[in-house]
């Protein structure tokens, strides 16, 4: 399938060529947004979802806007399992930043060029810091999202972390 021709965004799709990466890009009718909507319409287990989720961190040492008072902060990507939750507290001190907070939509489709429920892991607008939780490479393959909330694609989760130029971390909130 051309690039013209993938379900994927366009600036997705495009990432995909760039990097020679030929996958299958699945589109379904129905929202594949949440990491349980994706499972379902995908058929797989809901931990074999990636979440591409924005965050933005403030004061982290040699960053630019690092100063304390710096209101706005870096984004940074977060790559976690559908089934788990990003420990906010333990992206702070990986980043060893002042602060650290969820992006809202507005930052995040700035940032990504995509909508909320459609970022890829790759094929950004802007180049961010990015973070992969290690739980990922549990899975022999994962789906993520191909730029919208309808399209979905599957990697090796090794070749998601490669591409996605992420640092393999520990930041899955833990049970208690």
């Amino acid at each position: 399938m051309s690039t013209a021709e993938s379900p994927a965004h366009p600036r997705f799709a495009e990432a995909l060529r760039a990097l020679g990466l030929d996958v299958e890009v699945r589109r379904f009718p129905d929202a594949t947004r949440t990491a349980a909507q994706a499972a379902d319409a995908i058929g797989c287990d809901v931990a074999e979802i990636v979440k591409s989720l924005v965050f933005v961190a403030r004061g982290i040492p040699g960053a630019e806007g690092a100063e304390e008072g710096t209101e706005e902060g870096e984004p940074v990507l977060v790559l976690m399992d559908g089934s788990s939750r990003v420990d906010v507290e333990l992206v702070r001190r990986e980043l060893g930043a002042a602060a650290v907070r969820r992006a809202d939509a507005d930052l995040v489709r700035e940032t990504t060029g995509y909508a909320i429920g459609g970022v890829p892991p790759f094929g950004h607008r802007t180049a961010t810091r990015v973070l992969a939780d290690r739980g990922l490479l549990g899975h022999a393959v994962v789906w993520a999202a191909a730029g919208t909330p309808h399209t979905v694609f599957p990697l090796d989760p090794a070749s998601v972390i490669a591409h996605a130029g992420a640092k393999l971390v520990d930041v899955r909130e833990r049970m208690a």
